[in-house]
């Protein structure tokens, strides 16, 4: 029994149309008949009745269905994790982090992590924050790193950083508060926590204000550095970019910036969770 028959037989079995399975498996269709007619004289029964230019599962076809898609998710765990054996790892750790966290100081931590711990395979999504806190309670990540509260109420959250947020502007000499909030557009909406409180109380001492919402932290940078606006940003975020004077920081006057909070959310504490969140607590 070829794997490739398996996985034709249930793109066939969700279309009930050999021409739509070809089309998502990129085969032609005499090609899909064929996987076909060679599963069934495989198992020596037959999975599919043809009833024009549809074919509908028998009952047969029906039993056997879980049977194929258990075999192919079982191979292709087997495959993943028989891959991860060759590159040395026993271990894994799948981490659900919000963008603004993964492009500021988790690269240089998850090195320290990687170099201190190399057996333990280290997979990255990237979510956003309000999305975080489902996958953790779904099970589909050991942890997650946010900047928001989750709502679900079945898993643990942790505070593991806090960090000021500071007023970021073009490489402009002599700038304050009140003639850069003046002068530029105020990039917002670019995180997830702090705006809806900060924005009103920004437009109480500059109500003329012009805003322009951007929903991520890089693009925000990149339109800040070519003179597009100005933004309140956690501090992490802007380090490296204040360092290479690409963008500087906006001394406070009236506003006074709000605080980020980095919070961990885990579900179920397995050994590489344990590890990794002891490593967290001491390198921040």
């Amino acid at each position: 029994m070829d794997i490739k028959w398996l996985r034709t037989f249930i793109i066939s079995a969700k279309y009930e149309n050999f021409r739509e399975a070809s089309e998502e498996l990129f085969l032609t269709q005499p090609a899909v008949t064929k996987h076909i007619k060679r599963l069934e004289e495989s198992l020596n029964i037959q999975l599919f009745e043809r009833i024009g230019n549809k074919v509908v599962l028998t009952p047969a076809g029906h039993k056997f269905l879980s049977y194929a898609r258990e075999l192919i998710t079982n191979y292709e765990q087997g495959m993943q994790d028989f891959e991860s054996w060759k590159q040395g790892y026993n271990r894994k750790l799948i981490i659900a982090v919000a963008p603004q966290i993964a492009s500021s100081f988790l690269p240089a931590l998850l090195r320290q992590f990687i170099d201190k711990n190399p057996t333990i395979e280290v997979i990255i999504n990237v979510l956003n924050s309000y999305e975080i806190g489902k996958e953790i309670s779904a099970g589909r990540a050991d942890l997650g790193l946010t900047r928001i509260l989750p709502v679900q109420t079945n898993i643990k959250t942790e505070i593991v950083h806090k960090e000021s947020v500071i007023l970021v502007g073009p490489n402009e000499p002599s700038l304050d508060e009140k003639t850069t909030l003046s002068k530029y557009r105020l990039i917002t909406h670019n995180h997830p926590d702090y705006w809806n409180q900060l924005l009103p109380e920004i437009k109480r001492y500059y109500s003329t204000i012009k805003t322009m919402k951007v929903n991520q932290v890089e693009v925000t940078k990149r339109f800040i550095e070519a003179g597009l606006g100005v933004s309140y940003l956690p501090y992490t975020v802007v380090k490296e970019e204040i360092g290479m004077n690409k963008l500087v920081e906006i001394k406070h006057e009236k506003i006074i910036p709000p605080t980020s909070t980095t919070y961990l959310l885990t579900k179920v504490v397995t050994d590489e969770v344990l590890i990794f969140t002891k490593f967290l607590q001491n390198a921040i």
